[in-house]
């Protein structure tokens, strides 16, 4: 085992998504190890506010992060929420590297995106409807990040193979 993956999955989606899933099968293929937790029960939760149970989101996340940076590098992934989430347990625990598919930078009340000084890639919409590229640009450029931008929205629905093959160069670089 080169080290272990952490793939969070974006709000209203699920840990068997395209994009997750793409991931996955790009760490293995380095010999990685991954899980992908599953958030659904979490997003769900619109009591607590329209993006469900953000704190116990992080929380889950930062327990699963804790227990497998023991045993060896960690690198965290995510896509929108679970980029968001993926940076804040970043601070938190010792991360390796941070793989984010269309972060949200600002976040309504939420503090702004974080993360810790770590090789980071980022994959991102010149026509995401959520959040602003510039942003992006801003953001990952004040922390000398890798930046793809491409042609598609929010959900890189186009930019899969894109997104897996980043992830991959992100791995390989480690």
């Amino acid at each position: 085992m080169i080290g272990h993956c952490i793939l969070s999955h974006g709000f209203e989606s699920g840990p068997d998504a395209t994009k997750v899933t793409a991931l996955a099968d790009a760490a293995e293929r380095l010999g990685w190890t991954h899980e992908r937790p599953d958030y659904t029960d979490l997003d769900a939760r619109r009591e607590v506010s329209e993006l469900g149970d953000v704190a116990a989101r992080l929380q889950r996340l930062v327990d699963l992060a804790k227990h497998a940076a023991t045993r060896g590098p960690l690198v965290l992934a995510g896509s929108s929420l679970g980029a968001w989430i993926s940076g804040q347990v970043s601070l938190q625990v010792p991360t390796a590297g941070l793989f984010l598919m269309a972060p949200p930078i600002a976040m309504g009340r939420a503090p702004a995106l974080q993360a810790a000084a770590v090789p980071t890639s980022i994959i991102h919409g010149w026509h995401d409807e959520l959040i602003p590229a510039v942003q992006v640009v801003d953001w990952a450029a004040a922390r000398n990040a890798r930046l793809l931008l491409v042609d598609d929205s929010h959900r890189l629905s186009g930019h899969v193979q894109a997104s897996a093959a980043a992830f991959a160069q992100l791995l390989a670089s480690l």
